[in-house]
């Protein structure tokens, strides 16, 4: 939501300084500076839709138990109506002088309504009403997110099917280990996403409970009918200790650790597009969406994109830093301190959602290289554990296979080859040293020694064979419902 006014003009502006909600206490006025450092409305204005809905399940309770009559939720109910409308259409006046969201709306609200709006915040206080706003809109947040995080799967997905049989080489410390190939290597930030998908729903659970009712933190002696209320909004449950219903964020911190580790695993993810994109290695192309040039050199094209993700992925860390810093020194209740949760809250969701959005659409502008990580294969003895495993199926144990191969690589390095490109007797001669190596190699040993050997080998559940990488994919369809 965007404040396309000046505070303290428009329609529900004021020409005299209002009084403050809560100033018949003090004897002066709080000063411009203090207004301006203390006010949340600048940032705690976008929870305005989850305010308005809070506060009409609310005048719905008071109406039902009694507490307020019908005329007044009539009033309330008619103009929510028409701030919601103001809002929507951008005509609605923020105004620092009233704080933040809540002030803002319930003096708009009295203006039009007159004694009715004074009578809706019968039974609560800001303390259970941002807690409740907040979960609401994290609420909402959180099943945007799962709806983003299932967009940027089924993309993965087809990007994976595509590549299920191409072949790559798997890094262990950057250097070329065995080989795998580029769908099942997708399919390891696919089971990332998943367990991603399950931290954001089962912090939804958490989330998702009523504070209001709560009040400033001891409860209310009105009549209220709390299950009544969170039923109308849609919570699983009441937060079941006044105290902790309106003082803590650990359902915040959690959301922040769950979008840390999502931004982390995508961080992982452009880490490697950046790498796989250098000339150097080759693998890939992006699509020139997702990239830009350079003001000095004109042969540039740079994977900013994916450079960003991995630079926000600081700065979701650090929110996540920010709110565990924030509540680590807080006592019982409500303290002022929490007004400075909804901005680094705010920033992580904002982040993610926009990362997702991205990252959903640049995984299918991804041109994949296929001969240049065919021929990385030949570049590191990719399929040694292979001819380590051969020799151990003929017989010998494990830590003699292991000697004999090395000493093979050892050799094929002297004479600047790969593994295969070596004649049986050469292969032989370079492990003689190793007592019952040589005699146990034959002419199939050529076979095992191949790319697709190597791939087709490790088809267990899990492994990189091309078939249980396309089982996988199914298998993740079919979880997911197609």
């Amino acid at each position: 939501m965007t404040d396309t006014t000046t505070p303290g003009t428009g329609a529900n502006a004021s020409t005299d300084a209002p009084a403050k909600a809560w100033s018949g206490r003090f004897t002066e006025p709080v000063s411009d500076l203090v207004k301006r450092y203390t006010a949340s409305v600048p940032f705690d204005q976008r929870m305005a839709r989850q305010d308005i809905r809070g506060s009409l399940a609310h005048a719905k309770m008071l109406a039902k138990q009694g507490i307020i009559g019908a005329q007044d939720l009539a009033d309330i109910e008619r103009g929510m109506a028409q701030i919601a409308g103001e809002i929507e259409r951008g005509e609605f006046a923020w105004n620092l002088d009233d704080e933040d969201v809540h002030l803002n709306i319930e003096k708009r609200l009295t203006a039009l309504v007159g004694d009715a709006g004074k009578r809706l915040h019968t039974g609560r206080s800001r303390n259970d009403q941002v807690a409740t706003d907040i979960r609401l809109w994290l609420r909402d947040a959180i099943d945007q997110i799962l709806a983003l995080i299932a967009e940027f799967q089924a993309k993965l997905l087809e990007v994976a099917e595509t590549h299920a049989g191409t072949p790559m080489p798997g890094f262990t410390h950057l250097q070329v280990a065995q080989p795998v190939t580029f769908g099942h290597h997708l399919m390891a930030y696919y089971e990332m996403s998943r367990r991603d998908a399950e931290r954001f729903a089962d912090c939804r659970k958490r989330v998702n409970r009523l504070p209001l009712g709560a009040a400033a933190l001891a409860g209310t002696n009105y009549p209220i009918d709390r299950e009544f209320v969170a039923s109308e909004l849609g919570f699983d449950e009441v937060c079941f200790n006044s105290l902790d219903a309106v003082s803590d964020r650990d359902f915040a911190i959690e959301f922040c650790a769950a979008a840390a580790l999502l931004m982390t695993h995508l961080s992982r993810l452009s880490e490697e597009l950046i790498l796989w994109m250098s000339p150097r290695v080759g693998f890939i192309d992006l699509a020139d969406r997702f990239c830009t040039g350079s003001s000095i050199m004109p042969q540039k094209k740079n994977p900013d994109v994916p450079e960003l993700v991995r630079g926000k992925t600081g700065r979701v860390n650090g929110s996540l830093i920010a709110l565990l810093t924030l509540m680590k020194g807080q006592p019982l209740a409500y303290n002022k301190d929490n007004q400075e949760d909804k901005e680094p809250l705010f920033d992580t969701a904002d982040t993610v959602i926009d990362t997702l959005r991205i990252y959903a659409d640049m995984i299918t502008g991804i041109r994949v290289k296929a001969e240049a990580m065919r021929g990385a294969l030949s570049q590191g003895y990719a399929t040694a554990t292979d001819l380590a495993d051969y020799l151990v199926k003929k017989g010998l144990p494990f830590r003699d296979a292991h000697e004999a191969v090395a000493l093979a690589v050892r050799a094929a390095d002297v004479k600047g080859c790969d593994l295969p490109q070596f004649s049986l007797d050469e292969l032989r001669i370079a492990m003689a040293h190793v007592p019952g190596a040589a005699e146990r190699l034959g002419t199939d040993i050529f076979a095992v020694l191949t790319v697709e050997g190597s791939l087709a080998s490790r088809k267990h559940v899990g492994g990189t064979a091309p078939e249980q990488v396309r089982a996988a994919i199914a298998r993740a369809r079919a979880d997911r419902g197609g």
